[in-house]
């Protein structure tokens, strides 16, 4: 008789909170937003279940919440404690040879540690003098251009590559004690080689990427510039080329960070160059090197397919910058359902954890609301459409209004 009535009282229960979900939804269905095919938006309860929904099926233009995709994506091929590493070789003619493998977030910093390293390494075998510094960049294929940039100067027009430095970018001002151009980095020495650039670009101050050919050699500017503070010699100048079978590892650097550690960074900064450095290395770990935009797109629809039971999604690339990725409200749920587990890792205000995304006449926003015992409620909003941030804005406001109806 007991259970016959506990089973009855958890049926009512559960009959009057779908009562006032419908009633809520009711409510302030008109008040989230207007019922406008521009729109697609998604409240759902701590069990992932939808509570509010508008346009659902229909595909949107995800901007930068498609990083979450990617970020999925990458812990799922490449694990949780990956880290990136850079390899350090010798050939018979005293050539140091740099061969990278896509860290995202390789800075001035890391090179002049590792470069601290490496210089006592050379030195034990008694190399003082190199004659020049190689880079291979083989791990990526050459040919790559990532879909919705631009031959800007904007950091998030930055090229990929296997070796690059600083995001590809160089962050510098004008001096006006010194009258002259120095680097806004400490850490970052302006090098003749990127003083050049700089000058070439006719501003006065600011961050602005380099290009593609400039990005192949940039890493191993700086890394000549380390080493030689440390006394070694580097004869002729930073050139390209390929790692030999005879050549001879000296030195391998792995990343201070692990991946998990990069995906927040990656989140809290929304960097387009990172994203897709990331994408990238997933198609080579997926389907063996060089890395190609072709294999990482195809290893990332079979990971939403297979794993997270997406079925239409069109993806070109990792970071969002491209208008030409799809998804709707319904398969983005999906993906945070998958990302649950790792929610800490998005930017938190108060009780939302999200991540957002902007494009001209583009805003959208995915993540989670919070209650007092941490219960994850997802929600998507996605806003294609004139006076769009202002839409965006005014949805974010009243779903937030909503929820805290639900959990009050």
């Amino acid at each position: 008789m007991l259970n016959s009535y506990k089973f009855f009282y958890s049926f009512k229960v559960k009959i009057v909170l779908i009562i006032i979900s419908v009633l809520l939804c009711l409510v302030f269905s008109l008040k989230v937003s207007a019922n406008s095919k521009n729109n697609g938006v998604i409240l759902c309860d701590n069990h992932g279940e939808i509570i509010y929904s508008q346009n659902i099926n229909q595909a949107f233009i995800p901007a930068s919440t498609l990083k979450i995709l990617t970020s999925l994506g990458a812990i799922y091929y490449l694990g949780e404690d990956f880290r990136f590493k850079t390899e350090f070789f010798l050939d018979k003619n005293l050539n140091l040879k740099i061969k990278g493998y896509g860290d995202p977030h390789l800075t001035s910093e890391n090179i002049n540690n590792f470069c601290r390293d490496l210089a006592l390494i050379l030195k034990k075998k008694n190399v003082f003098i190199i004659k020049s510094i190689i880079i291979d960049n083989s791990f990526f294929s050459s040919s790559i251009k990532i879909p919705g940039t631009q031959n800007s100067l904007n950091p998030y027009d930055a090229s990929v590559g296997a070796f690059c430095v600083n995001f590809n970018t160089i962050f510098f001002k004008y001096n006006l004690v010194k009258n002259k151009f120095i680097s806004a980095e400490k850490e970052t020495p302006l090098t003749p080689f990127a003083k050049k650039i700089v000058q070439e670009s006719n501003l006065k101050h600011g961050r602005i990427v380099i290009s593609k050919e400039e990005s192949q050699i940039y890493a191993g500017v700086l890394a000549r510039y380390f080493l030689e503070k440390q006394g070694i010699i580097i004869s002729e100048k930073v050139k390209l080329g390929i790692v030999q079978k005879n050549d001879k590892k000296i030195f391998t650097y792995k990343s201070f960070y692990n991946l998990k550690n990069i995906i927040k960074k990656l989140l809290k900064f929304s960097n387009n160059f990172m994203a897709n450095q990331i994408f990238l290395t997933i198609g080579a770990k997926a389907f063996s090197p060089p890395a190609t935009l072709a294999k990482g797109i195809k290893a990332m629809e079979n990971y939403a397919g297979n794993e997270l039971n997406i079925k239409k999604i069109k993806i070109v690339e990792g970071s969002g910058i491209s208008r030409k990725n799809r998804i709707s409200p319904k398969e983005m749920l999906k993906i945070l359902k998958g990302f649950k587990k790792y929610y800490y890792l998005m930017n938190n205000r108060k009780n939302e954890y999200f991540k957002t995304g902007t494009l001209n006449k583009i805003c959208t926003r995915a993540g989670y609301y919070t209650n007092k015992n941490m219960k994850l409620y997802p929600f998507v909003i996605m806003v294609n459409k004139e006076e769009y941030q202002y839409r965006c804005n005014h949805i974010i406001g009243n779903l937030q209004r909503i929820f805290n109806k639900i959990i009050n």
